[in-house]
């Protein structure tokens, strides 16, 4: 079995393009560029302009983001605090909110171990929607339900950490 054929047979089964036939996975990947990252190659970095997503096919990532600490009055250190590892096996979607907005990346995004991605950029995304809108709508809301898990899931962290420094405070 190629390469490209068994990337495709993961993409039909789990994340962004689950249940969707072939010709409209071939129509997705048409539109990105391949790439192959070796382990420790940034993909991505936090505070970085993008335009771009990033499909991951193969390998494992890991995302981190800058934590400021203050030491003293005047002085504070940067460290990076990794935030989780993502493997191809779940098919993730990541860089997803650069389609959107032109806003800083909000991740560093390193490869973990070899990766393959697709890499779609937002000219060409909605490209993809003049070509074929169906297909595009419901893209975009998949990515609008990824999206929406994910402040979910933050904003449930933020409760947690808000309660734990309160009783912390309060004793």
């Amino acid at each position: 079995m190629r390469a490209r054929d068994k990337e495709l047979g993961a993409f039909a089964e789990k994340g962004l393009l689950a249940g969707f036939g072939p010709e409209e996975i071939e129509a997705v990947l048409a539109a990105a560029r391949r790439l192959e990252c070796p382990a420790g190659k940034t993909i991505m970095r936090e505070g970085d302009a993008g335009e771009t997503m990033y499909l991951l096919a193969d390998g494992e990532v890991e995302v981190s983001k800058n934590l400021t600490l203050k030491l003293g009055l005047h002085d504070f250190a940067r460290a990076e605090k990794s935030m989780t590892r993502i493997s191809a096996a779940i098919a993730p979607v990541f860089g997803e909110m650069a389609l959107f907005a032109s806003e800083p990346r909000s991740a560093t995004v390193t490869a973990a171990t070899t990766c393959v991605l697709y890499e779609i950029d937002r000219a060409a995304f909605w490209a993809l929607g003049e070509r074929n809108p169906r297909l595009a709508l419901e893209l975009v809301r998949r990515i609008a339900a990824i999206l929406s898990s994910r402040v979910r899931k933050g904003n449930e962290e933020i409760l947690k950490l808000s309660t734990a420094l309160s009783i912390a405070l309060s004793r």
